[in-house]
């Protein structure tokens, strides 16, 4: 259309951003959290169980809005607020996923982001049906107890500590050589300016 102005059309040219060691940081603290917590393998007929209260025995399918899976999430988040909720990785604790409900959903309580304004959710992709899709989930979580386990007794005051200890100077390390980076930087990029005038 003649006037119209298109995203892709305004958009020309954009600087990648420096990478920032630091800014790996919740990437450690997460791998802090969920290396310690235990993976259960289930059984098959847990699987077939498990498939067959989300009325999925014939055809596997996302339990949020109904689209093709591509992993089995933690209906219960195994992390909040950067520390074990207490739960794990176990058949009880999972269902059938896909990528954008998985990456929508975060470590938020599974209903409420269902029915929210939150990007990607299946309310706001105006998903079909979701009050049965709920009734499930809730089938599902009547299923069985899960496990649910205070890391913090079970490891030990002593144990517990040393590990956020090796967490924060981890930390400490990180923020050290992004000191270190920046000088580098600095040096290299005033290097490059010099031999880029030359060449001119």
């Amino acid at each position: 259309m003649v006037g119209t102005v298109t995203a892709a059309a305004l958009f020309r040219f954009a600087m990648p951003k420096p990478v920032r060691i630091t800014g790996r940081s919740s990437s450690i603290t997460n791998s802090f959290v969920n290396g310690i917590i235990p993976v259960i393998a289930p059984t098959e007929a847990q699987v077939d169980e498990a498939l067959q209260i989300l009325d999925m025995s014939e055809v596997v399918s996302c339990a949020y809005c109904g689209d093709t899976p591509t992993e089995w999430d933690h209906l219960r988040p195994l992390v909040v607020d950067k520390q074990p909720t207490g739960f794990i990785s176990e058949i009880h604790n999972l269902v059938p996923a896909c990528g954008k409900c998985n990456q929508s959903k975060g470590n938020k309580p599974w209903r409420a982001w269902m029915f929210s304004s939150a990007r990607l959710s299946p309310a706001t992709r105006g998903i079909p049906n979701l009050e049965q899709r709920a009734a499930r989930l809730d089938d599902y979580e009547r299923w069985e107890v899960p496990t649910r386990i205070d890391f913090r007794d079970v490891a030990g005051h002593d144990l517990w500590e040393q590990h956020w200890r090796n967490h924060a100077a981890i930390i400490a390390a990180m923020r050290n050589a992004e000191e270190t980076v920046e000088l580098i930087r600095a040096r290299v990029t005033e290097a490059s300016r010099a031999t880029t005038t030359q060449a001119h």
